[in-house]
């Protein structure tokens, strides 16, 4: 039977023995942290430099269709381009490192190819005046693909070579004479340019629309975008009339529904009306401090008086 001074001094050993077991593996903890700091320092460089083809995104809104295009933009660097670097008749792959891509929200026509919505990569045949696109549903290939896959091939697109004026020192992609329909997708490098239609189906969805919305609860900012579209667009006018009437009916005081409603009268012939509406529209920006409408509706009123 231990005595309790016996006991004591076992408990004290037992403690000190626990305590110099915990530092020692504090101590080999603290190695173990140091060595993965010093690795992670060797792995992972404070060094920054800028890529040689840094990547770019273009996300831009065509009608009512939403297109993003994805790619790295090599540049010339004292380097001839087409027929060297870039060999004519061969596949391209439309710029550098990863899949140059592009991405539509609806089915569009592109360079008279229908593509369904969905996701692309973008390769090219380039040759002395005329480019072959080549749209390809497999987008994770890296360059080229290790085996070209005909099944893939969504479209392919012929796209007219013309010669700049001005070097473009980086590949650029571009999408360029935006309208409510449709836009211009543009390749440029080194002193060559090409490029394709692209068609964006905003009519068809915009006419949905409205017929939808119209079958509904209708509020006054629907009737204001029917009426304007149906001006733009040529449509009738005389319904475009009704509907901007009901716009200002339901919410007066726009200065800029009235500037619509004139617009749609004077396409009607109704030019004593229209003027009507200029004044209202005129009184109501210099209300609002809108410069611009009181520059528009001056010269409306100064152009339809005479």
């Amino acid at each position: 039977m231990l005595k309790q001074s016996d006991g004591a001094n076992e408990i004290g050993q037992y403690a000190s023995k626990t305590l110099s077991l915990n530092i020692k593996k504090i101590e080999k903890m603290k190695k173990i942290y140091f060595i993965i700091i010093l690795m992670s320092g060797i792995c992972f460089g404070q060094i920054q430099t800028p890529q040689s083809s840094p990547f770019a995104k273009i996300e831009q809104v065509v009608g009512l269709t939403d297109v993003a295009i994805t790619y790295s933009r090599p540049a010339m660097r004292n380097r001839t381009i087409m027929g060297a670097l870039v060999p004519y008749g061969e596949l391209w792959r439309a710029g550098a490192n990863a899949n140059t891509t592009i991405e539509f929200s609806d089915e569009v026509v592109l360079g008279g190819q229908t593509l369904a919505a969905g996701k692309y990569a973008i390769f090219i045949r380039p040759g002395v005046s005329l480019w072959e696109v080549f749209f390809y549903t497999k987008t994770d290939n890296g360059g080229l693909p290790a085996e070209w896959d005909p099944t893939a091939v969504a479209g392919v697109a012929e796209a007219s070579v013309t010669i700049l004026d001005k070097v473009e020192e980086s590949f650029t992609i571009s999408l360029d004479e935006l309208t409510q329909n449709g836009a211009i997708l543009s390749f440029r490098w080194e002193n060559t340019a090409a490029s394709l239609e692209l068609n964006v189906p905003t009519e068809a969805k915009t006419m949905a629309s409205i017929e939808k919305t119209m079958q509904g609860d209708p509020k006054a900012q629907d009737y204001y975008s029917a009426a304007v579209y149906y001006r733009e667009t040529n449509r009738d006018l005389t319904q475009a009339k009704e509907w901007i009437a009901k716009a200002i009916e339901l919410d007066e005081g726009k200065y800029w529904m009235y500037r619509q409603q004139a617009l749609i009268l004077k396409a009607l012939n109704e030019t004593e009306a229209a003027i009507e509406a200029s004044k209202a529209s005129l009184k109501l920006a210099i209300e609002a401090g809108n410069q611009d409408y009181v520059r528009l509706n001056e010269k409306a009123l100064a152009d339809w008086s005479n």
